[in-house]
């Protein structure tokens, strides 16, 4: 079926585009889990909405339009966080349906432009252009190599936040490029998972591999694999059966995520 598959230049794009997501995706999202800041990565998606609507109304690049409003947007959360003139909870939350609100402002307002605002809020395989492949391929590899060059910083500012500035790291511009790599991740991911189920893909793998009881590392990397398998599968059945793929994909990682769960009260 792959090689039957691949005959068509739009699954071959969609693979390639869904590959480099599923990498992405838990890759930034264990940071995320690991300092119990789940609902960041849906905050992020909300914004990101908002930013596609504002491409599709003004007529520019969604891929760009939408990074360039969620990352302006992240940096506000993180500078309304370092004030902590409110508990970090309800920063997310003002943001998350802030972004919403605006976004369904935005829809309406675009609703001329003849347009399938459900591709973009579920994702659909075949929404990914050329170009849309090329901007994923170069967003994708700088996310991936700025995360690897701070991992270690990353991993001491989300293991423990007052150790690591005790120790002198810059926590400020630590979180604040952690938040723009989360930015950077959603924008990515609008054509194949939505940018309502992004959350799901930086999560739920991350959440499955942490049933396996590993350390940090080996954790990342299982959760990667269960991505990178949660992807593959979400898109041939979503292309198969003719379903958003990224419900489907979603849907495959829940079900890892269930088998090991399962796997683990066994023992």
């Amino acid at each position: 079926m792959i090689l039957e598959i691949l005959q068509y230049d739009f699954m071959r794009r969609a693979l390639l585009a869904g590959l480099i997501t599923a990498i992405v995706a838990p890759t930034i999202g264990i940071f995320f889990v690991v300092r119990r800041y789940s609902a960041m990565a849906d905050t992020i998606a909300h914004l990101s909405l908002a930013g596609v609507a504002g491409s599709l109304l003004a007529g520019t690049a969604m891929i760009p339009t939408a990074l360039g409003f969620s990352i302006l947007s992240v940096l506000g959360i993180e500078r309304m966080r370092e004030k902590r003139t409110l508990p970090s909870d309800t920063i997310v939350s003002l943001f998350l349906f802030g972004g919403l609100a605006l976004a369904v402002v935005l829809i309406g307002l675009a609703r001329g432009k003849n347009v399938n605002v459900l591709n973009y809020l579920f994702g659909s395989i075949l929404t990914v252009t050329n170009q849309d492949l090329i901007l994923i391929s170069v967003i994708g590899l700088i996310t991936l190599i700025t995360t690897a060059l701070l991992w270690p910083l990353f991993f001491s500012v989300s293991l423990d936040e007052e150790t690591a500035e005790a120790h002198g790291l810059p926590i400020r511009a630590l979180n604040r490029t952690l938040a723009v790599l989360g930015a950077a991740t959603v924008a990515i991911s609008i054509n194949i998972v939505g940018v309502l189920l992004i959350g799901a893909l930086m999560v739920i793998p991350v959440l499955t591999s942490m049933k396996l009881r590993l350390g940090f590392f080996l954790t990342w990397a299982w959760a990667v694999v269960s991505s990178v398998i949660s992807v593959i599968l979400g898109l041939l059945l979503s292309y198969t059966f003719n379903l958003a793929s990224g419900g489907v994909i979603v849907l495959v990682a829940i079900f890892f995520f269930m088998m090991a769960s399962l796997k683990q009260a066994e023992k």
